[in-house]
This record gives structure tokens, sequence and C-alpha cells, in this order.
């Protein structure tokens, strides 16, 4: 037999594809909510691009509330990086959305476009990421997190313990994952 070529599909995923099968078991409303939270999750990341893309080339956006111009015309106010990776390890590392550090003070931003209340968590590890690839130590900075979302913004100062005791983690469970793989090759 000479199967059908789909060289325009390579590399997709289908929403309904055979690799993500638990949608057989879903009833409508399970498959409308999945389904808009994945166009919803498309939708983020289409807006992070333009953000970044905004603030990399310093373009402020139409002074309004709305999260996407607070965010990007925040970044750019505040001389920010956009899309910086911080790095400890292959194990852990991540993208920031907005990120700088000035006059001693760590400022880390994040564009959230979901519905679902954000956590500071995935912040407060930025900020550990950032103490150790940099080589500060938490209690010798300031630190202002924000999420950005359902235009409003959410500021927190995280405390430098909870920073370090994250950073105490990330170091140990490195160590952890590094000695699995060694035992397991």
């Amino acid at each position: 037999m000479i199967f059908n070529k789909h060289s325009e599909l390579e590399g997709l995923h289908a929403f309904l594809g055979a690799s993500k099968y638990s949608w057989i078991r879903y009833d409508i409303k399970k498959l409308e909510e999945t389904y808009r939270n994945e166009v919803a999750k498309q939708k983020g990341t289409e807006l992070h691009e333009i953000a970044s893309s905004c603030i990399k080339h310093s373009i402020q956006l139409k002074g309004t509330k709305q999260t996407l111009n607070l965010f990007v015309n925040d970044a750019i106010g505040y001389k920010m990086e956009s899309e910086q990776i911080l790095y400890y390890s292959p194990n852990c590392f991540g993208t920031a959305d907005a990120i700088s550090f000035k006059n001693n003070l760590l400022r880390i931003h994040d564009l959230k476009t979901g519905f679902h209340p954000a956590s500071f968590d995935q912040l407060k590890i930025y900020a550990a990421l950032f103490c150790l690839e940099y080589d500060y130590k938490p209690f010798d900075i300031k630190m202002e997190l924000r999420i950005y979302q359902a235009d409003e913004v959410h500021i927190f100062e995280p405390d430098p313990d909870e920073i370090a005791h994250i950073m105490d983690i990330i170091i140990a469970f490195d160590k952890k994952i590094d000695q699995i793989r060694m035992e397991e090759s």
C-alpha cells in the first residue's frame, strides 16, 4: 500500500490526536472546557510573543489598563530584558517574561493570560535561579515580583528566607536527579 503523504502536518499534534488519547473518555462539557483551555494557551503564547517583541524594540502600547499594555509599558519603563533564561543546570532553568537587576533591586514581571488566579511560586523560582546563576544571596538584594493578569498588577516582595529555601531545594533536587541519572547509565 502507498500511504498518503501529509508532510505539512509532520511534527504537529491534533487536538483529537492519538497521543493525547484521554479525550475518548470526555463528555461534551469536558471537551468544550479542554478545547477552550487549549485555545487560550495558544493565545497566551501569541500574546507573549507580541509583548516580547514590543519590549525588545521599545514599542509602548496605548496607555490603557489592559493587561498586555500594562505589562509591556512597565517592562519598557523599567528597562527590563524580555524572555531571559535563568539557568542553574540542565535539570533546572526557566525563562522570565521580563527581568532587570539595577541598584541592587531584582525585578521580575510575569504576564498571565489565563483565567485561573496565578501564583507567585513561579516568580519565586525565577528569583532563586537568578541568585544561583549570578551568585547573589537573597538577603543582600531587594526583590519585587509582579504578576500582570486580568487588567490588574499584583506586586509581591518575597521573604529572602523563602527564596533561600527554594535555592536549597533546587541544589538538592538537582544533585539527586544527577545521581539517579548516573545510577541508571
